[in-house]
């Protein structure tokens, strides 16, 4: 019996304090449920005070947006805005560099050769820069000219006429180096027997492919410039004496009149070869060209002074060239 008692009261403070936890936790459910709706009740208070009972602005209110707004765009630096954007639109043209076709790229230099060879300067090279210069302010001028004509017929300049005159006014050097002209400022190697002291290490090299002809007139480490025939770049062949076999097949298939091949350029590195242009130049690339006077671009190495200008220039010139005719 007191045994029995012992759990009695045992259960009636177990169930006793289980009924104390139930309405604690009652209270606090109860108090988090007002205080939310006070806060609720507080912030749609003033919500409706600072507007009227159908939800709109009062009139002094609109006033005052009104008023911030046009103190905002009279603050607003518009000119430079707009500077801005021009400069951010040229500046993401130039990234694009301006190209031009292939068609008109060609074009602009046989223009430039027949100036050349018309004046007889293939050989002093400050009159080949005066030259070519004077050929650019020519076109220029010539643009300018026919961009005041359309403007008194009420017609628009073309998107090629204006991008040209952009490219012989801002990118004259980029342009000259993409069609393959470089006029160098400091002449070296200007004769054939005036080699570096490793002129023979680099000559003792195997040219992959089969032999070459003896009138291919191979150089290794040479470039030659000149008007391109045909572009390297989407002409690639086999071996050194394909590439100059192709030039000889063009020169014997050219039309009357027609340019003929006489200088060929071949690119034998498995790592592709550098030139001061724009264009990435890859393996096997041969060029086909024609000049009357052949002259030499690189010969050999490149010189620290050019390499000092061009840092991603390597030591030795990469491509190998050759005459077939004079």
């Amino acid at each position: 019996m007191a045994r029995g008692g012992v759990d009695w009261v045992r259960g009636v403070k177990w169930f006793s304090y289980k009924r104390i936890f139930i309405g604690v936790c009652c209270v606090n459910v109860f108090l988090s449920i007002f205080l939310l709706r006070s806060l609720y009740s507080s912030y749609f208070a003033s919500s409706s005070s600072s507007t009227d009972q159908d939800g709109v602005f009062s009139e002094e209110q609109i006033k005052r947006f009104e008023e911030s707004i046009r103190i905002r765009q009279a603050l607003e630096p518009v000119e430079l805005v707009r500077l801005a954007k021009k400069v951010k639109k040229e500046l993401k043209s130039g990234k694009k560099g301006f190209k031009l076709s292939k068609s008109v790229n060609q074009k602009l230099a046989l223009e430039i050769l027949a100036r050349l060879k018309g004046s007889g300067s293939s050989v002093n090279l400050t009159k080949q820069r005066e030259v070519v210069e004077l050929w650019r302010v020519e076109k220029i001028d010539e643009i300018k000219r026919l961009s005041v004509a359309n403007s008194t017929k009420d017609s628009i300049p073309s998107k090629a006429t204006k991008k040209l005159k952009i490219v012989l006014e801002l990118h004259w050097q980029k342009f000259l180096e993409g069609i393959g002209f470089w006029l160098p400022s400091v002449v070296t190697n200007t004769f054939l027997d005036d080699k570096p002291d490793t002129a023979d290490e680099l000559e003792e090299e195997i040219i992959p492919g089969r032999s070459m002809p003896p009138e291919c007139h191979t150089e290794l480490h040479t470039d030659y410039a000149g008007a391109a025939v045909r572009w390297g770049l989407t002409h690639h062949t086999e071996s050194a004496a394909d590439c100059c076999q192709a030039c000889l097949d063009q020169a014997k298939s050219a039309k009357p009149g027609g340019m003929k091949c006489n200088i060929w350029v071949y690119c034998p590195s498995e790592y592709g070869c550098y030139s001061p242009d724009i264009y990435e130049h890859k393996h096997q690339e041969c060029w086909l060209k024609q000049d009357e006077k052949p002259r030499l671009s690189f010969k050999h190495k490149y010189s620290e002074s050019y390499r000092s200008s061009h840092p991603t220039a390597p030591v030795a010139v990469p491509w190998m060239s050759g005459v077939i005719s004079r």
